[in-house]
């Protein structure tokens, strides 16, 4: 049997009691009760200390631009593929919005961790199909969702993942060299397990439409722990930016050629004045303008002051020095 004793005398308990019954003694000074419980799952992945999507969007705007070459080299017509933005998701809400048959590719990125998946709707591979054979890119409208597809249409399938591919690796080129690899095929995502349904995945999907108006999606996914491992690599692209890239190099090249020739407006200013209309109208042959020159003229390119300069001549002609450039106007 075990003993408890008061600390406190019975009197000392009825005073404290009374004390807080009337205010003198605060109560529940010892309990912190703005406190707020957030639920933690520890068998979730938290997405907030990860991957930057700001990088895979500079990912995807460089694969959008060559697979849209790629497609045009192999389909001979113009595709339009536009670019959604990147999500984070657990694989699970992504497999739930997919309905079969689909062009379910595993595919891996080396030396990124773990198989990565390929996604493209059949309405765009039968529109690539009736493309290649030189038709209009017209589409089958309902398919049964256990149809497989054919020998030929796989073959365009494989033909539409080489050009993904090369233009995937050149995507990446800038981060990352990769690798790609095709590992297996399904019509059912179901069966394509690169992660676990709770697991996280980055989705970036590519709206895309192909021949008379037929439109459907392509959507590249990563499972979320195969980029974690770079996340500090794809954070430093964004704050770095692209200066070394490449591709860049050769576009800012080619938009100076482009531009270098174009016709400019130069006009050389020595001094403006003020008049009214009917000062205007009154003026006669011989009558003097007076006006206060100003140091330097200014010289207007499309009627935008760009320069001050010193008005002489060279040789026989008349000439502007200039003597300084001016801030742009805001």
């Amino acid at each position: 049997m075990v003993e408890t004793t008061n600390i406190l005398s019975p009197e000392e308990l009825d005073a404290l009691a009374s004390g807080i019954q009337d205010g003198s003694i605060e109560a529940d000074t010892g309990l912190n009760v703005e406190a707020r419980v957030i639920k933690h799952d520890l068998t979730n992945e938290d997405s907030s200390l990860g991957v930057n999507v700001g990088a895979v969007d500079m990912i995807n705007e460089r694969f959008v631009r060559q697979f849209r070459l790629g497609l045009l080299e192999v389909l001979r017509t113009t595709p339009k593929v536009n670019m959604a933005n990147v999500e984070i998701m657990k694989f699970g809400d992504y497999l739930k919005d997919l309905q079969p048959p689909l062009a379910v590719n595993t595919i891996r990125l080396n030396p990124l961790r773990g198989y990565s998946m390929v996604v493209i709707e059949p309405s765009i591979i039968f529109s690539s199909l009736d493309n290649f054979f030189g038709g209009f890119g017209s589409v089958i409208d309902t398919l049964p969702p256990g149809r497989l597809f054919t020998p030929t249409e796989s073959s365009i399938i494989k033909i539409m993942l080489n050009v993904l591919f090369g233009s995937l690796q050149e995507a990446w080129a800038p981060v990352l060299p990769i690798q790609c690899e095709h590992i297996s095929s399904e019509i059912n995502p179901q069966f394509a397990q690169i992660a676990d349904e709770n697991d996280l995945v980055v989705v970036s999907r590519f709206a895309s439409e192909l021949g008379q108006g037929v439109k459907g999606n392509i959507d590249l996914v990563y499972p979320y722990s195969s980029l974690k491992p770079i996340r500090e690599l794809l954070r430093s692209r964004v704050q770095t930016g692209d200066d070394n890239d490449t591709t860049d190099k050769v576009w800012s090249s080619e938009l100076k050629s482009a531009a270098i020739d174009a016709e400019l407006d130069v006009k050389v200013t020595l001094a403006d004045i003020e008049t009214t209309l009917a000062q205007f109208e009154s003026l006669q042959e011989d009558d003097i303008i007076y006006l206060k020159k100003s140091e330097h003229a200014r010289i207007h390119v499309n009627e935008v002051p760009v320069f001050e300069a010193d008005i002489g001549s060279s040789n026989s002609h008349m000439a502007a020095q200039i003597v300084k450039s001016l801030a742009p106007l805001k």
